[in-house]
């Protein structure tokens, strides 16, 4: 039994995307979290030591953090091809791009949202690294991977759509979101995530 912890509209939203490309069966246990305008509450029943989300409980095993929560529901599903086995060659880029996502990306979005990258000459050339770097990756697209669609992809793109007002215009960069969202499991995970209404309600 797989059991996902999600907060509606949160980090963890992109795990619900993960569930329908993978098309993985998970109960989705909708709960509240303590967001960053101090609204919201922990929820007891969430077994995340933060009381944050993602938190994937899998036969007694707890899995916390949206990169090794993704990987662990990819490597569950080979079926889907979201990932690569160990000893492929691609594997280990896979990996850089999931690891990028959070020591990188996700760093480099903050210190631009924060103003940091204003005032800030390191955190600026942080930021102008890290989007170059998705720029060209997306040039050369269509996907982090090239031809191949894979979690990366999942991780990465739900940050850009969160952070698109503070990213640089660049039609690369809309092109690909525009890709993300035609895709239909994108679509039903829209439809899944859930709403203030759902907090508290197991699905």
């Amino acid at each position: 039994m797989l059991t996902l912890f999600h907060a509606p509209q949160s980090r963890s939203s992109r795990l619900v995307w993960l569930i329908e490309e993978l098309g993985a069966e998970v109960d989705i246990h909708y709960c509240d979290i303590l967001r960053g305008d101090g609204s919201g509450a922990p929820d007891p029943a969430n077994p995340h030591p933060d009381g944050k989300v993602p938190a994937l409980l899998h036969e007694g095993a707890l899995v916390t953090e949206s990169g090794a929560v993704a990987l662990y529901l990819t490597g569950l599903h080979p079926e889907a091809g979201l990932g690569f086995a160990a000893g492929d060659p691609r594997r280990g880029r896979l990996l850089t791009w999931m690891f990028w996502a959070s020591g990188e990306f996700e760093p480099a979005l903050w210190s631009k949202i924060s103003g940091a990258v204003e005032a800030d000459p390191m955190a600026a050339r942080r930021y102008q690294q890290a989007t170059d770097r998705l720029i060209e990756a997306l040039w050369d697209g269509p996907w982090l991977m090239g031809d191949a669609f894979t979690v990366a992809d999942v991780i990465i793109g739900s940050g850009i759509g969160w952070a698109r007002a503070h990213l640089p215009d660049s039609p690369v960069i809309d092109r690909y979101l525009e890709r993300l969202a035609q895709r239909p499991a994108w679509q039903r995970a829209r439809m899944r995530d859930g709403d203030p209404f759902l907090v508290g309600r197991a699905a």
